[in-house]
């Protein structure tokens, strides 16, 4: 192994390392400050389902970014280095959305449970801003899947599943606005990133997008050419 491989692998493994401890501090200073709560489980829920939502917002910007017809010109991080980061943030927002699914349903107080929490309508609490919530998760599986079709389907079929990943923040963004209880104290971050979502969407779409040849398979290699959503 040649050495700047062996000190990138080095580096990674001290910033995972740090990542961890970190990670523990804040799990055992949080687990003190709520242990004893009657409504812990909830304030973790919400914690981790805004946070799911922030990460969500920043991935679905990423990827905006990714498909700009003049994403080419545009100077700072890498093509690569791009979709990594959209990647990994869309993979941390699954983790925080998994954690606030279960312990919702973990929770004898917010009276979610399994059903309501996968399926539309099944939940007793605010069935409707909670089946909001059901749909970004199933839409944003449905652009999971997709990513990992990229290069095994037609470019058309690819970009249709993959667009499913702005229904999945829509819905998640409607969610968290109608579902929670405190929502009065976020207005001003739901109203921020929904602004700058539309922004950058629109910043995206009024651009246009080259016409790809429909016959061809989305590209494996990614980073070198970007599929145009």
């Amino acid at each position: 192994m040649r050495a700047p491989e062996s000190a990138c692998l080095a580096a990674r493994a001290g910033v995972v390392a740090l990542s961890a401890a970190c990670c523990g501090v804040l799990t055992g200073f949080i687990w003190q400050q709520i242990e004893g709560n009657k409504v812990a489980l909830w304030l973790v829920a919400r914690a981790a389902g805004a946070s799911a939502l922030l990460l969500l917002t920043v991935a679905t910007l990423a990827g905006l970014l990714l498909s700009h017809p003049g994403r080419a010109g545009i100077r700072g991080l890498s093509p690569t280095t791009r979709l990594r980061l959209h990647v990994s943030l869309t993979v941390f927002a699954l983790a925080f959305t998994a954690l606030h699914v279960v312990v919702l349903v973990l929770d004898p107080y917010a009276k979610v449970g399994w059903v309501g929490a996968l399926v539309p309508m099944g939940a007793a609490y605010r069935p409707l801003p909670v089946t909001l919530g059901v749909i970004s998760l199933w839409a944003g599986a449905a652009a999971g899947i997709s990513a990992a079709l990229a290069g095994r389907i037609r470019i058309r079929w690819w970009r249709g599943l993959h667009r499913a990943a702005g229904l999945s923040w829509l819905a998640a963004w409607a969610h968290a606005v109608l579902a929670g209880s405190d929502s009065g104290p976020w207005t001003a971050a739901y109203v921020a990133t929904g602004i700058v979502v539309l922004a950058a969407a629109w910043w995206r779409y009024a651009a246009g997008r080259p016409t790809p040849n429909a016959g061809k398979a989305a590209p494996k290699d990614i980073p070198r050419e970007v599929i145009s959503r």
